[in-house]
C-alpha cells in the first residue's frame, strides 16, 4: 500500500522540461501550465478581435507570449535557495534602474517609465514586482516570526522606497502593485492585528496628505469612479464606455468579432486596459465567469504550492506573488467595470504587452521552482 504522503506526491506531480546542453531541469507544474497557456491562447483570440484583425499585432503579441514563456522556463530552474541568496542584489538593481529612468527614461503618454538601450526597451518598474517582495521574504526570514518592529520597519522601507521612486514617474498603478506584493509579505508573515490597526490608522492619518499631493488627472479618476457621467466626454468616458461594452454583452455575449463598442472604437485601449470590455461584451457574463474561473485556478494552484513549500522564505515569497496576481485581475476588471479607479493596469496574460507579460511568467515560474521541492503534507 503506498503511503498517504506518497499518493498526496502522485497527486501534485510535475512534469520537467530540459534544455539541450543543460544539466539542469525546470520544474513545471502540469496544471499551472496549462492553466497559463490556457490564458496565453485567450489572449490571442481577443486581441484579433480588438485589434480589428491585424496580424501583425497577433505575431508581436505571440512572440512575447515565447518570450514570457521562456522567462517562466529559466526562473522554473533557479532553486529558492539562490532566488534568496541573490534578493538583496536584485533588489538594489532594481532601483538603481529606477532612479536611471528619472534621470534619462524615455516619456510616453507623459510619463517617464521606459528605459532604451537601442535593442531593448523595457519598464524597470516591472522588475520590482518581483525584486520587493523578494527583498521583503528575505528581510523578513532574518528573525524568527512574526516580524518584529525592526523587521517591520526594514521591510516598510523595502516596499516605500521603490513605490514612491514609481509613483514619481508618475505610474500610480504600478506603484500600488508593488506596495502590495511587499505588504503582502508582511501580511503572510504573520503580522500581529496590533500592527495591523496602527497600520490602517497611519494611512487613514495620511490620505488627506496623499489626496493633496496626487496629480490633477488622478485626483480626477478618483471622482469619476462616484459620478462618471459628470464629465461624460472628459475623464468618465473610459468607464462609461467600457460598463456599456460588458452589459451589452447580455448572458452569451454577441459573438466573436460582434461586438459594436469595440468594433465601432468605443471602447478606449480596447487592446491593453480595458480588453476585458471587448472580452465580455462578446462572450457575455458566461465567458467572463469562465475566464474568472481560469484566473482563479491558476492563483488556487500556485498558492497550494507555495504554502506546501520547504522553507519559510519560499511560502512568503510564493504566496505574495500569486496573491499579487489575484489584486492585478482585480484591479483590471473593478477598473472596467466602474467599481475602482481607472489607474492603467492592464489585464494579466490577456492585454497586448511586453515587460508585464515576461515578469508575470517569471513569477509563475518561481513558483514552480518552489512547487519542486515543497513539502508534501501527510
Amino acid at each position: 500500500m503506498p503511503s498517504a504522503t506518497a499518493s498526496t506526491g502522485a497527486t501534485l506531480a510535475e512534469s520537467t522540461a530540459s534544455f539541450p546542453g543543460s544539466g539542469r531541469r525546470a520544474q513545471v507544474d502540469g496544471p499551472l501550465l496549462t492553466a497559463l497557456l490556457a490564458l496565453s491562447a485567450t489572449s490571442l483570440v481577443v486581441l484579433y478581435s480588438s485589434g480589428g484583425g491585424d496580424l501583425e499585432l497577433i505575431w508581436r503579441q505571440f512572440m512575447r507570449l515565447f518570450i514570457a514563456m521562456l522567462a517562466l522556463l529559466v526562473f522554473a530552474m533557479i532553486s529558492p535557495d539562490a532566488l534568496k541568496r541573490w534578493s538583496p542584489y536584485l533588489f538594489v538593481a532594481g532601483v538603481a534602474l529606477l532612479v536611471l529612468v528619472l534621470a534619462m527614461g524615455d516619456v510616453g503618454k507623459g510619463a517617464r517609465r521606459w528605459l532604451d538601450f537601442g535593442i531593448l526597451r523595457f519598464q524597470p518598474a516591472e522588475i520590482m514586482k518581483i525584486a520587493a517582495p523578494m527583498m521583503v521574504a528575505w528581510v523578513i526570514t532574518r528573525r524568527p516570526l512574526p516580524p518584529g518592529i525592526v523587521n517591520l520597519v526594514a521591510a516598510t522601507v523595502c516596499v516605500a522606497g521603490p513605490a514612491v521612486l514609481v509613483v514619481l514617474q508618475p505610474d500610480l498603478g504600478t506603484a500600488i502593485l508593488i506596495a502590495m506584493a511587499g505588504l503582502l509579505v508582511i501580511f503572510l508573515a504573520g503580522l500581529k492585528w496590533q500592527f495591523v490597526v496602527a497600520t490602517l490608522g497611519l494611512a487613514l492619518a495620511v490620505a488627506p496628505l496623499a489626496w493633496f499631493n496626487m496629480h490633477e488627472y488622478q485626483q480626477q479618476r478618483v471622482l469619476t469612479l462616484f459620478d462618471p457621467y459628470a464629465d461624460p466626454l472628459g475623464a468618465g468616458y473610459h468607464t462609461i464606455q467600457s460598463t456599456i461594452a460588458v452589459g451589452s454583452g447580455g448572458l452569451y455575449g454577441k459573438g466573436w468579432v460582434g461586438g459594436t463598442q469595440s468594433q465601432l472604437e468605443f471602447i478606449p485601449e480596447r487592446s491593453t486596459d480595458f480588453i476585458f470590455a471587448v472580452f465580455a461584451e462578446e462572450f457575455g457574463l458566461v465567458g467572463a465567469v469562465l475566464l474568472l474561473a481560469l484566473y482563479l485556478f491558476i492563483v488556487g494552484r500556485a498558492l497550494i504550492i507555495s504554502f506546501n513549500a520547504s522553507d519559510t522564505y519560499s511560502r512568503l515569497l510564493g504566496g505574495s506573488l500569486a496573491l499579487t496576481f489575484f489584486v492585478y485581475v482585480f484591479v483590471n476588471i473593478g477598473m472596467v467595470t466602474g467599481i475602482v479607479p481607472v489607474v492603467g493596469v492592464p489585464l494579466p496574460l490577456i492585454s497586448f504587452g511586453g515587460t508585464s507579460m515576461v515578469t508575470l511568467m517569471a513569477a509563475f515560474g518561481i513558483i514552480m521552482s518552489i512547487g519542486s521541492r515543497r513539502r508534501l503534507m501527510s
